[in-house]
């Protein structure tokens, strides 16, 4: 398997080339709808860093990972290197399962008061999320906050702005 650090220079034609190969991952040709690739480049100029890869930011105080700006992954659904915008809700909960393809089932704990006996009950919710390719080494467990965005899919209208390592399994934390 190849390093990362191999292919963090822009200026390698080659380089990139290979790099871009690495994306090819799905049957349709994977490009960001941004970017030129068929430049005509002269060798000794130096490539920027907007010239190889689409990153945008997400807004609300959030900072793309590095990943994101570094990495080779394209995906449209990414609020950092994608058409999406994050508008409406931002949420916290608790990665629950990650069994489909670039989306997560995030868990949120909450207390509903019962008036009757004035005490209060744990209940849950869960919600789907959608994972961007930038996120690496999440698990079932770590806190994510996700932000509301247009539909992504049928159930999926979140998506994934940070990751957080703290957590454990499936109980109810805050209490």
């Amino acid at each position: 398997r190849l390093k990362r650090s191999e292919f963090a220079t822009f200026d390698d034609p080659r380089a990139m080339s290979l790099q871009h190969e690495l994306a090819q991952v799905e049957r349709c040709y994977q490009k960001q709808p941004t970017i030129f690739e068929n430049k005509k480049r002269a060798t000794s100029r130096r490539l920027k860093r907007s010239e190889v890869r689409y990153t945008r930011n997400a807004g609300l105080g959030f900072k793309a990972p590095r990943e994101a700006l570094e990495g080779n992954f394209v995906d449209k659904k990414c609020p950092f290197t994608g058409n999406v915008g994050i508008r409406g809700r931002v949420l916290q909960g608790t990665v629950a399962t990650m069994k489909m393809t670039n989306t997560i089932t995030v868990r949120r704990d909450y207390l509903h008061f019962i008036k009757k006996y004035n005490r209060f009950e744990k209940r849950h919710s869960k919600l789907s999320a959608h994972m961007s390719p930038a996120f690496l080494d999440v698990e079932i467990g770590d806190v994510v906050t996700v932000g509301q965005c247009r539909p992504l899919s049928k159930t999926v209208y979140f998506n994934t702005l940070k990751v957080s390592k703290i957590g454990g399994k499936k109980k109810f934390k805050k209490f």
